[in-house]
């Protein structure tokens, strides 16, 4: 039926949430709220590890870009979805979608390596105390951050690439808030079957195999803890951890509600709530997670609280 109707497609509907029409100004207010905090939690963090020396480590190096990668996350979908809200259009360019994927791609691969290198910064910190300095120097995390950079624009310039070159009839209609390259290549009226070896290749290589590196680095992690003798030894080295460890659990978890799990076509619903899990809710989170369950980040933040009456 699609072929039947060859004409080009110029911009794509964004469905949107299902939200009724009379409680569109109460999400509007909500998800507004949302991405604010997002973006103060995130840039309060940066700022934290910015002006704190005792935050200058190769930890909460990363956590800077991480913060810095949730903030430019929400902002590839969160704006967008707003002024669709507000003014009750649902279009958007074929430019701007293929440049939303493209950007969402980005910030995708980038949490998924920036949370692989966090790992591995903890198995050296506990497996190998005693060599944790000469091993995670600043250059090697400016190379890890640098590498997730590189992989992470080239696998979201692949896949925008092989979407170029797709042809769109006359179906253009997004069940989602932004433009999802899975909802794309269901719209399209060509052949995608390469794209869908490059995205089974591509999520082996930016999902799979970062999560099987932070397994392993956290089973060797819990094998040099059961070695140590005291509780407080314990409870120190998951202090550590805590706090990546319930980012990990949330990150992942909603990549495999989203796009691991099989849905079926009356599951729309259900595949939205797990987008805005994903592109909303985990970056809101975060923040509250770092500093609320990290003594160093509190330290921080109530210093730079002290420090404020001071300053005026």
């Amino acid at each position: 039926m699609r072929r039947e109707n060859q004409s080009s497609v110029s911009e794509f509907l964004l469905l949107g949430l299902p939200v009724p029409p009379e409680q569109k100004s109460v999400f509007f207010a909500l998800f507004l709220g949302m991405y604010l905090t997002t973006m103060l939690g995130n840039l309060l963090i940066i700022l934290l590890i910015r002006l704190d020396p005792r935050l200058h480590t190769p930890m909460y190096f990363f956590l800077s870009h991480l913060a810095l990668t949730d903030i430019s996350f929400s902002s590839v979908t969160v704006p967008k979805m707003l002024m669709n809200m507000q003014t009750q259009d649902q279009s958007i360019p074929y430019a701007g979608c293929v440049t939303q994927t493209y950007f969402f791609l980005i910030f995708t691969g980038l949490d998924d390596f920036l949370l692989t290198s966090m790992a591995y910064d903890r198995y050296v910190a506990i497996c190998h105390p005693l060599r944790y300095t000469s091993i995670m120097r600043g250059g090697l995390c400016t190379i890890l951050v640098a590498v997730s950079w590189i992989l992470s624009c080239a696998n979201a310039l692949c896949h925008t690439l092989l979407l170029a070159q797709l042809s769109f009839c006359s179906e253009n209609t997004i069940p989602n808030f932004f433009c999802d390259l899975g909802a794309l290549l269901k719209l399209s009226c060509s052949d995608t079957s390469l794209n869908d070896v490059v995205i089974f290749i591509a999520g082996v290589a930016t999902i799979m195999l970062p999560l099987l590196c932070i397994l392993v680095s956290y089973g060797h992690i819990g094998a040099t803890i059961l070695k140590v003798p005291s509780t407080k030894g314990i409870c120190k080295a998951l202090s550590t951890c805590g706090s990546h460890l319930s980012v990990v659990f949330l990150y992942y978890g909603t990549i495999i509600g989203l796009y691991l799990v099989p849905s079926s076509s009356t599951s729309s619903n259900k595949d939205i709530v797990a987008s805005v899990m994903y592109a909303v809710v985990t970056p809101l989170l975060n923040p509250f997670i770092y500093s609320l369950r990290n003594r160093d980040m509190k330290g921080a933040l109530e210093k730079l609280f002290h420090k404020a009456p001071d300053l005026s």
